[in-house]
């Protein structure tokens, strides 16, 4: 038995640069783990194939990125140990913090250490790049510049500034297709990733904060404009205090930022009692990741 973390992920950034030949679109994003987190728990069990249980019936399937992930360390090493995987599910669902893809990675580096498996970082990489775009971020976390349609990463040395201690999600109580987000962007959406060569730059300088110019996503504006309870919700968050609202991936969740706790967690209370889905956490890095662990 065997359990692990598998944590959520925020954009900072999101640019989309267009269309590519293959139907993807070609980003650069950069990506940051937060402290919000799903509890996996790996069980050998008897039999020869893998058995999902989540605490979501709906995802208690086949089809679920962990199993998913299992299955392809097995077909990839022709193994035939049974596994029961128990899902703890915190991260929203369908809400752009990307809990799939780290429930993905957790599965397969927590595999690879249970059962000391001959897999290097490059054959994790691979097998990571064919289960979703946001999936290969997740195999280091903390901080990372992410490009192409997501799968080519870099772990950047940076943390956030103090005025990014504290991040408050909101989600809408509704789930956004990435996919139909993406189907929806017309030639208005693209950048041309300005937004994030300057947040890296500003991170690289260092300081005690970010300009929210930086803190760009080309998918916001398609979002808000066909999503009223996104948009509803971005202005009950300014409304209740938030200094800026921002959306992470593509959506429904909706982020800000705080130096200190106390106007974050009034403003948190504010929109709790409103009746969304609130949470407040911060940014976490690999070796808090291990700490934790």
């Amino acid at each position: 038995m065997h359990f692990v973390r598998s944590y959520a992920k925020i954009n900072l950034t999101l640019d989309v640069l267009g269309q590519r030949s293959d139907g993807y679109h070609e980003l650069i994003t950069i990506m940051q783990t937060i402290d919000l987190y799903d509890t996996i728990c790996l069980i050998a069990n008897q039999d020869t194939g893998v058995r999902m249980i989540c605490t979501h019936p709906e995802l208690s399937n086949d089809e679920n990125l962990a199993a998913r992930a299992a299955q392809a360390i097995r077909q990839r090493l022709s193994l035939t140990q049974g596994l029961d995987i128990e899902l703890h599910k915190r991260i929203p669902v369908a809400a752009g913090l990307a809990g799939g893809s780290s429930n993905a990675v957790a599965v397969l580096l927590a595999l690879r250490h249970w059962w000391q498996l001959p897999l290097s970082t490059a054959d994790l990489q691979t097998i990571a790049a064919t289960l979703g775009s946001d999936v290969p971020f997740f195999l280091t976390g903390g901080l990372a510049l992410c490009e192409g349609r997501g799968e080519r990463v870099t772990p950047l040395v940076y943390r956030l500034p103090p005025s990014m201690r504290w991040i408050l999600l909101v989600k809408p109580a509704i789930s956004v297709s990435t996919a139909s987000v993406f189907r929806n962007l017309t030639a208005r959406d693209y950048s041309d990733g300005t937004a994030s060569r300057s947040l890296l730059a500003t991170l690289a300088e260092g300081g005690n904060q970010l300009p929210l110019e930086n803190l760009h996503n080309s998918l916001e504006h398609s979002v808000l404009e066909q999503y009223p309870q996104v948009a509803q919700a971005r202005e009950d968050m300014l409304h209740a205090g938030a200094p800026y609202v921002r959306l992470s991936g593509s959506g429904p969740t909706l982020f800000s930022t705080f130096s200190n706790l106390s106007p974050a967690a009034q403003v948190q209370q504010q929109l709790h009692a409103q009746g969304y889905e609130v949470y407040l956490t911060h940014a976490i890095y690999p070796d808090d990741e291990k700490k934790a662990d």
